[in-house]
């Protein structure tokens, strides 16, 4: 790992803090945790964790950039599909880990744009720091509408109108499943000690049991072609869509990550899994590097989360590409009131659309599922290329 860029003295205190927090949870376990309780450990752990701590996770001061980063033309052209569900239900959205806020202010002006401004927006945030970069932003960029603006702690009990989620089941802990000749495991996490004495976290595998067990023996994975097959299994996905669907009167839920139907996800030649950390906007495989630190993810089963949502009794209302989805609400109908082509806020703004549609960047692999309960009508952003018939 010597290529990252090395944390700071502070940044690695902290992260030593909850290593001492893992080392003590592994210990009181009887040696082992789940993959899945470190991850949550690593992302969530109050004042510790990479979600939960102070340190700068989006943009390019950051560890990795979202499609409203990129350019307010992605929340222009999610509002044609906000205000469709909002009109279709009622005037409210919520938006569940919002970022640095920019999401939020680019919805709300272009909803008030659409003459569609919601009677409430409500964030969904377990981040203090993050609330506070949001509260920000939502000053800056949209003054007159900050006061619609309201922060949860948890899902609210009852909700009608348009829930989005950008990049959110993608940091949700995952379960390792390592599939092999003689059977199926679980890889989790102990402490080892080096050749020093110096303990360290390592991997280790226990016989796969209970709930986990039970839903990988129904992926029916790949036979191990190498010795072992590894992949993740996201029940924390497939539990969130089930609250979700408990408190949904009426509207969609509008799930934006990056991700595969199952056929595509649990294909023989990924048979290592498709986790990743990121730090620094460098991509790499070591989840034990500096915890807290990190961003941990792994790609989004489309299959389960719409499996999930159907037995909690939503509609599947659509599934498909992110550039697809954009067309249909009209991406390039918001490119061209940025004025002339020749222009170089023009320009920007078509790279960056290109960015967000083009299939060898964010347009293909970056997928759009909703989740509705009481909406008739065809959503728009799924008229053309609709890919239900994948999942």
């Amino acid at each position: 790992m010597s290529e990252l860029p090395q944390p700071s003295a502070d940044a690695l205190a902290q992260s030593a803090r909850l290593l001492e927090r893992i080392e003590a949870e592994i210990a009181a376990a009887g040696g082992w945790i789940s993959f899945a309780r470190y991850m949550e450990l690593a992302l969530y752990e109050p004042g510790l964790g990479y979600y939960s701590g102070g340190a700068r996770k989006f943009g390019p001061g950051g560890d990795f950039i979202t499609a409203p980063e990129l350019t307010p033309l992605f929340g222009q052209a999610l509002a044609a599909q906000v205000e469709q569900v909002m009109r279709a239900s009622a005037p409210e959205v919520i938006e569940v880990g919002a970022g640095t806020g920019l999401l939020a202010a680019d919805l709300l002006l272009e909803l008030e744009r659409r003459g569609c401004v919601p009677e409430r927006y409500r964030i969904l945030e377990l981040s203090g720091e993050l609330r506070a970069r949001q509260f920000d932003t939502l000053a800056h960029k949209a003054p007159h509408l900050a006061a619609r603006v309201q922060w949860l702690d948890a899902l609210p009990e009852r909700f009608a109108g348009a829930m989005v989620a950008n990049e959110v089941l993608d940091v949700m802990p995952v379960h390792l499943l390592v599939s092999r000749a003689e059977g199926l495991a679980e890889r989790g996490v102990a402490f080892e000690a080096d050749d020093h004495g110096v303990r360290r976290l390592c991997w280790a595998d226990v016989a796969a049991q209970g709930a986990v067990c039970e839903a990988a023996l129904a992926l029916e994975l790949p036979a191990p072609a190498g010795g072992e097959y590894v992949t993740e299994l996201n029940l924390a996905g497939r539990a969130w869509v089930a609250a979700w669907a408990a408190c949904l009167q009426a509207g969609a839920l509008l799930l934006i990550d990056y991700g595969y139907p199952r056929a595509e996800y649990y294909l023989p030649s990924r048979s290592t899994g498709t986790l990743l950390c990121y730090y620094r906007h460098h991509a790499h495989g070591d989840p034990f590097l500096w915890p807290g630190l990190n961003d941990i993810t792994a790609f989004v089963d489309f299959t389960a989360v719409a499996e999930a949502g159907f037995e909690a009794g939503l509609d599947v209302q659509g599934y498909t590409t992110q550039a697809q989805f954009l067309f249909n609400c009209g991406v390039l109908d918001c490119l061209a009131r940025r004025g002339a082509q020749e222009s170089a806020d023009y320009i920007r703004a078509a790279r960056a659309v290109q960015r967000l549609t083009a299939p060898q960047e964010m347009g293909e692999l970056f997928k759009v599922l909703a989740l509705s309960r009481g909406i008739e009508a065809p959503l728009l952003g799924f008229v053309r290329g609709d890919r239900l018939h994948a999942l």
